[in-house]
């Protein structure tokens, strides 16, 4: 395909996406909690419905090669959006819980003993704070943690001090905030876990639809994300490990595909990724998945047909157009946050103005006297999506010293026009419920 310069067409973009096709169309600023699904994503998991329904690894059926042909044509792709070195690095899984408990289960239970820490951020997700809990219930390991500054980063400095104790065998940190928005130094987290000889372990169920993330460029040991927010169906998670680490661990569940040969003594498990695919895989979720990702390369960059003269090859640019995205989503991001300050009482959560770091996919605030529950519902009987409460963040939500808050997130399909319907509403909620 050839590589060409075009820019983002966000109408095309929004007419890709069946539930923006309403009339009149949802306000929908809720792509944090879950993005929205292209025409294409549910073209192809139909069209596998149809055609090629069948279990993979198992039939030596048309149906079930082919099946099995597009199952791995989805991990591929995978491989290639996170660039790893090895195919089999990726192991699909049904959501980025599983793949993080996964972690927790198979590595931490052989590789953890008592004494032994494991560092978490005050910013995490209960994804990744529950599994590592259990962990420390069972096997008696320490969890500490980064506490965060005043514009929302992780604390270095906490780390280095853990790091010094020689416990540490694990960081596990978001690569991106659903609350705050902010991105820890990634590449320095690293690289001190990896001094301390320590591994770490990446939440990217946030960034994986916000920025590139390179996992051999990173060097990260494992990542973990959902396909729901990454404009994906439901059911679908993925683990990128480590070739050397996955194969050192043991399978997190047992039962069919997982096995190399089963006995009446015991069992061998299959090679990597099959021994962590225990059962029939979410087959047509994994399609959906590789197809939002082929999507995101490729589909937002294709224009409007209408041009007799415009080939499939002249509508589309070969590469992964975060370089077109990123601006996108922070103009909006930047405009919410003007706009909501001029909101009297309303109190954005995360950098300070003057911090210039930039923030991703979401704004989060507060508003006196008015509870995040009252003002999304109010909002929501107008079409207009927010999210309210501690969004799996109450060690966060308790460290910032407030109950809840009202998240508006963004996705490649928001338009400002969309932030400021939102604003208004937010105004005459206000309103409403002051008087």
């Amino acid at each position: 395909m050839m590589d060409i310069d075009m820019p983002l067409d966000i109408a095309f973009i929004r007419r890709q996406f069946p539930f923006l096709r309403a009339s009149p169309p949802p306000v929908y600023l809720d792509s944090a909690a879950m993005a929205q699904v292209p025409d294409a994503v549910l073209n192809a998991m139909t069209q596998w419905e149809h055609s090629s329904r069948a279990n993979v690894h198992r039939g030596m059926h048309a149906r079930a090669e082919e099946s099995t042909i597009a199952y791995e044509a989805a991990r591929s792709t995978v491989q290639q959006f996170l660039n790893a070195k090895h195919s089999d690095e990726i192991v699909f899984t049904k959501s980025c819980t599983e793949a993080i408990n996964l972690v927790a289960r198979s590595w931490g239970e052989t590789h953890l003993q008592e004494n032994d820490a494991i560092v978490l951020s005050m910013l995490e997700h209960h994804s990744n704070i529950v599994p590592w809990m259990q962990l420390k219930d069972r096997k008696g390991i320490d969890v500490l943690w980064m506490d965060i500054d005043e514009n929302g980063m992780p604390r270095m400095e906490d780390l280095e001090k853990h790091l010094k104790t020689g416990r540490v065998k694990i960081v596990s940190v978001t690569a991106l905030s659903n609350v705050l928005g902010v991105t820890p130094d990634l590449q320095k987290i690293i690289a001190l876990a990896h001094e301390a000889g320590a591994l770490v372990l990446l939440d990217a169920a946030q960034a994986i639809a916000h920025m590139p993330l390179d996992v051999q460029k990173l060097d990260c040991d494992f990542l973990a994300f959902s396909g729901h927010k990454l404009y994906g169906p439901t059911g679908i998670g993925v683990l990128y490990g480590k070739r050397k680490l996955l194969e050192t661990m043991p399978p997190f569940l047992g039962g069919g595909m997982m096995i190399r040969e089963v006995h009446t003594e015991g069992f061998t498990p299959a090679d990597l990724p099959a021994k962590f695919e225990a059962g029939t895989p979410p087959i047509a979720e994994a399609v959906g998945l590789g197809t939002a990702m082929e999507w995101l390369v490729a589909g937002c960059r294709l224009q409007v047909a209408n041009s007799s003269h415009a080939s499939s090859n002249q509508q589309r640019r070969t590469g992964i157009l975060w370089d077109d995205i990123q601006p996108h989503e922070q103009s909006l991001l930047q405009h919410a946050t003007c706009s909501l300050q001029q909101i009297s009482g309303l109190h954005i959560l995360g950098p300070t103005p003057d911090s210039q770091l930039l923030t991703h996919g979401c704004v989060s605030f507060t508003l006196d006297s008015v509870h995040p529950h009252d003002l999304t519902e109010i909002l929501g009987r107008r079409s207009i999506a927010l999210r309210a409460g501690h969004h799996c963040c109450m060690p966060l939500h308790k460290r910032l010293g407030i109950p809840a808050s009202t998240r508006l997130s963004v996705g490649v399909y928001t338009t400002k026009e969309e932030i400021d319907a939102c604003v208004q509403a937010i105004v005459e909620a206000r309103k409403k419920l002051n008087t």
